[in-house]
């Protein structure tokens, strides 16, 4: 780890996996705040296709966890004691690739989002949005895809562009062809598969197919990282 002592007072839990969960997907929830973790739970296991199977109050137990559990998915609270969870979440990510973390935030008091995505997050959720929603981003991460909606992307972009520009580096786009770079500026403005293939005229299946061959060339793990990618590139920005 990160010779860090863990606070006192947070403990981390592991349960068991109920009869008939085999199945579901496997969540570890990493918040420092118990409330937070047992209102997630109940939403979680209110479902036949989701199952907690550990919590942790503290980033070091998270990725105690998540190495011991192989959860699908880890709910990953930025701000805990300790290890954070930007940190915690990076540790995870460079791991075995079956796990994935969505960072849970408060947006608007929190600037370490980007760097959580930069860490290897698959997407973030705002902590008052409904639990339904997170249940949702759940199965969307689970299922291999990054929930990184289009509101979400505009304010990431809004709030970073502020910062000193990006290094660039355009040999992370060599190879990618005219028409990647179209969908490659549409991705980072937050489009889906289906709002590219309108916006371009192509079917859907050959936007999926842009996309699919962007992974590949950047080596982005998802659609976050391809954001991401999109705007060191200058490809989105506020005003575009």
């Amino acid at each position: 780890m990160t010779g860090q002592e863990e606070p006192a007072g947070q403990k981390e839990t592991v349960r068991e996996v109920a009869v008939g969960t085999e199945t579901a997907i496997r969540v570890v929830l990493a918040d420092d705040q118990p409330l937070v973790r047992a209102g997630l739970r109940t939403v979680l296991e209110g479902t036949a296709d989701a199952h907690v199977v550990g919590e942790a109050g503290t980033g070091a137990q998270a990725v105690r966890l998540a190495r011991e559990l192989r959860p699908d998915v880890v709910l990953m609270d930025i701000r805990m004691p300790g290890m954070d969870g930007i940190e915690a979440t990076q540790m995870i990510t460079s791991g075995p690739p079956a796990t994935r973390v969505v960072i849970l935030t408060t947006f608007d008091d929190d600037d370490n989002v980007y760097a959580a995505l930069r860490a290897g997050a698959s997407g973030f959720l705002v902590k008052d949005m409904a639990l339904d929603d997170i249940l949702t981003a759940v199965r969307v991460v689970a299922a291999g895809d990054a929930l990184i909606a289009p509101g979400v992307t505009r304010r990431l972009i809004e709030e970073f562009a502020a910062r000193p520009a990006a290094v660039r580096r355009p040999r992370e786009l060599a190879g990618v062809t005219e028409r990647e770079h179209e969908v490659l500026t549409l991705v980072g403005r937050g489009l889906s598969n289906a709002e590219i293939a309108a916006s371009l005229h192509i079917s859907p299946g050959t936007a999926k197919a842009h996309v699919a061959s962007l992974l590949a060339k950047l080596g982005a793990r998802d659609r976050v990282q391809l954001v991401i990618a999109a705007y060191d590139a200058g490809l989105v920005s506020p005003s575009r």
